[in-house]
């Protein structure tokens, strides 16, 4: 958290907290994920009455985790997989913080390796933080990008990625697929797997039906807007122990009623409050950050919220194909010299390998007692069914790293889903937002339009404080500040070249 550039939007101003008004506002949040969780802690902290209904029996969403019983007997945490935290997830990383100052719970991965199909491996290893310098260094050491196809790139076709700005970006590219856009500006062939497995795949979806204003976005974000680098943390824990459980305490510090195995069952009209929410009573708002099955469960069984058109936006939405978490613990060490995290490129269905005692304290103790490893293995957007992706990735681990062909599965846990939300080609523009017409009911969630430079994690822990920040408003009480990466491209130069091309 050190560029110097990034961008402080102030918080609105207001009363210190709901002290100073003749009634506490009672406001439950609907999700115990990412999203909720900021929400919940922006509202309680101002003093507000929160309750948070979570489906799940877990904290954190899709970065949750659950207990479960290895087949040797051992007790063990399984999760829906890796998580990245970026140095530049400004409101996630602030959210972390109530719980653990300093985020001495999260340890820094050096680097993570790229690996295509024809064995060629590029690193972000003691790469320049500052771009363009990033770019240009990682280039010059690239096996796959070589300098003078940096050269070859078409430079008006490719402006978008150094001018992003929102929601500009998105009416310029949103309905041209992120695929096409590469091959259009001349982005080399070899080296698109650059784009796809640190980018693109991220999203959970093919390239070919991914907008290819989100790419320009995830571009601006990591790399060509920030200078917070490419380097990421992750937790030196599993995700509960580390993360949601001391941010659970907290929050029941600040008097939040946390709710979970609570599935939200409908809102109603209330008498003396504005709602009535299933099961909890009347409140004076909700915060929906349900994921989009969740959300659109609770808006179908509320028929008096919102307007037809918004309901339709919200019916409308779409998750992403299916991916699978395939986890195993091996009888046999992976080799010293691996990576804790390796991303993959043109090797389907394979998108990355995390070897999980590299960084996770209950996976070392396990690999330590035993002599083993803990491995898992990811697949985006697939394409085949459950059982034939995992024999697929199981033979691609084998591939990649020769050495676990021989170890023996202790253990194994393998999780199938699709609920990560679809950013499909011309999507944007009818994307719901935070706000709702409904004056006390707003949206959270990385599904959720949110016209600032955020994706993934980021998005759903600041669509969650603007969620917050929108209600605090709203009774004259004083939010709280996001922060962002730049909100344009870092080179104004660009901005003018954009507009003479336009003329």
């Amino acid at each position: 958290m050190t560029d110097s550039r990034r961008v402080e939007h102030p918080a609105p101003a207001g009363f210190p907290d709901a002290g100073s008004l003749t009634r506490v506002p009672r406001v439950v949040v609907v999700g115990g994920g990412i999203a909720g969780l900021s929400a919940a802690t922006a509202l309680a902290e101002r003093g507000i009455e929160v309750t948070v209904l979570e489906r799940e029996n877990y904290l954190g969403g899709r970065v949750g985790g659950w207990d479960t019983t290895l087949d040797d007997g051992t007790p063990a945490t399984m999760s829906r997989g890796f998580h990245a935290f970026f140095r530049q997830y400004y409101n996630l990383r602030n959210l972390m913080e109530r719980s653990d100052p300093g985020l001495r719970r999260l340890r820094p991965v050096e680097d993570y390796p790229l690996i295509d199909g024809d064995g060629r491996i590029d690193g972000f290893k003691g790469l320049p933080q500052t771009p363009p310098l990033n770019a240009f260094a990682f280039v010059a050491r690239s096996p796959t990008f070589r300098m003078r196809e940096l050269f070859s790139l078409k430079g008006v076709a490719a402006l978008p990625l150094m001018n992003v700005s929102v929601p500009e970006t998105f009416e310029e590219l949103d309905t041209t697929p992120a695929a096409e856009f590469l091959r259009n500006i001349n982005f080399p062939e070899a080296a698109r797997h650059l784009a796809f497995g640190v980018f693109s795949r991220s999203f959970f979806a093919d390239p070919e039906n991914m907008s290819a204003a989100e790419l320009a976005m995830m571009f601006h974000i990591y790399f060509l807007g920030s200078s917070e680098g490419l380097i990421f943390d992750v937790p030196r824990g599993p995700y509960p122990q580390a993360l949601w459980n001391p941010l659970g305490e907290y929050l029941l510090g600040l008097g939040v009623d946390i709710r979970v195995g609570t599935a939200c069952e409908g809102i109603a009209r209330g008498r003396e409050r504005a709602y009535d929410v299933v099961g909890v009573g009347e409140v004076d708002a909700v915060v929906l950050a349900a994921d989009i099955a969740g959300l659109q469960n609770v808006v179908e069984s509320s028929p008096e919220l919102g307007t037809s058109e918004w309901r339709k936006r919200i019916a409308a939405l779409e998750n992403t194909p299916p991916f699978l978490v395939h986890r195993v613990w091996l009888d046999k060490p992976v080799n010293a010299d691996r990576p804790a995290f390796i991303g993959t490129g043109g090797m389907p269905p394979i998108d990355n390998i995390s070897v999980l005692e590299r960084f996770e304290d209950e996976a070392a103790e396990w690999a330590a007692r035993t002599g083993g490893s803990v491995v898992e293995l990811h697949a985006y957007a697939a394409v085949d069914s459950e059982e034939e992706t995992r024999a697929q990735l199981m033979a691609r681990m084998h591939e990649i790293y020769p050495e676990t062909a021989s170890a023996t599965v202790v253990s194994e846990r393998t999780e199938w889903r699709n609920d990560c939300p679809l950013f499909g080609l011309g999507q944007f523009a009818n994307r719901p937002t935070v706000r709702t017409p409904e004056p006390g009911v707003v949206l959270a969630g990385d599904g959720i339009r949110i016209d600032l430079p955020v994706a993934l994690m980021e998005r759903a822990a600041t669509t969650g404080l603007h969620a917050a920040n929108t209600l605090l408003s709203g009774w004259g009480i004083a939010g709280h500040p996001i922060y962002t990466v730049p909100t344009r491209g870092r080179f104004r130069v660009f901005d003018k070249l954009a507009r003479l091309t336009k003329r």
